[in-house]
């Protein structure tokens, strides 16, 4: 089970919890990714209206996403809430979660293989990556994304070839893609020749960036689609811009026009092709 490095959660954290004993007055749960700690929900903290009967709300034995609202670590006294959590905050919760297991797996295979115990593994390579990358699946997306090195001064070297190797063969790395729609007209005998010029020199110098992919495809005249895959929104956002400023120019030049139309993103996940 996930485990964060602090002893206890703070104010304001999402939390997941595991639902142990239920009373009429409220509820007390163990928190999943803090091992040991209880805490306790009061009856108005399940639901944003009047409950009459809590167990209509929650089970012994049912995982809740909840909010912590207080803590006392003199006392050992952690209150939650669920009401105090939207679906959105939920959904984003449980996502960090499935990749804190996902992390904890990957790191149990590394320790069997260089025969050490999750202590050990725990101690020298979950909680430093933790501290510094706020998450540990997040440090082993981007050992996967740009090498193994970035690891390094952050846990012992005698793991890097062991994380290596599991980052290579079980890591997958988020990316971006954006769609986008070009208006280009060329009022010319070659104008058909010209724009496709223009897109094969936008394309082809996207296509050198690292981790950038670039499609275009014809729609029916005048439009161009444009598809570009990046590690990020954000490098997406910038890769579109340099290609329809490459585009305009060389568009303009021609004589002809052209136009950025529309730009959407999706979210998908690929992984690490070995090298």
């Amino acid at each position: 089970m996930p485990r964060k490095a602090r002893e206890y959660p703070e104010e304001g954290e999402f939390v997941v919890a595991t639902v142990k004993r239920i009373h009429n007055y409220g509820a007390f749960l163990e928190l999943d990714e803090y091992p040991g700690k209880e805490a306790f929900m009061h009856i108005s903290e399940v639901a944003s209206t009047w409950v009459r009967n809590i167990r209509d709300y929650l089970k012994e034995g049912q995982k809740v996403v909840a909010k912590v609202i207080r803590v006392d670590p003199r006392k050992g006294h952690i209150d939650l809430s669920l009401r105090r959590v939207t679906q959105q905050q939920r959904k984003a919760k449980l996502q960090e979660f499935k990749r804190a297991q996902k992390a904890e797996n990957l790191l149990r295979l590394a320790a069997e293989k260089l025969g050490k115990d999750f202590e050990a593994a725990w101690r020298e390579v979950w909680v430093p990556l933790e501290e510094e990358w706020g998450e540990v699946y997040a440090a082993f997306e981007d050992a996967a994304k740009d090498g193994i090195e970035v690891l390094k001064g952050h846990v012992p070297d005698e793991w890097l070839p062991v994380l290596k190797e599991i980052v290579e063969n079980y890591v997958e790395v988020p990316t971006v893609t954006i769609d986008a729609e070009f208006e280009i007209t060329v009022p010319k005998p070659n104008g058909v020749e010209i724009i496709k010029e223009a897109l094969i020199r936008a394309r082809d110098r996207a296509n050198k960036e690292k981790d950038i992919e670039v499609k275009f495809t014809y729609q029916g005249a005048p439009r161009y689609r444009i598809d570009i895959t990046a590690p990020d929104y954000y490098k997406a956002e910038e890769v579109l811009e340099d290609i329809a400023e490459e585009i305009l120019r060389v568009i303009k030049q021609a004589g002809g026009e052209a136009t950025l139309l529309r730009k959407e993103k999706r979210i998908r996940k690929v992984k690490k092709r070995k090298k």
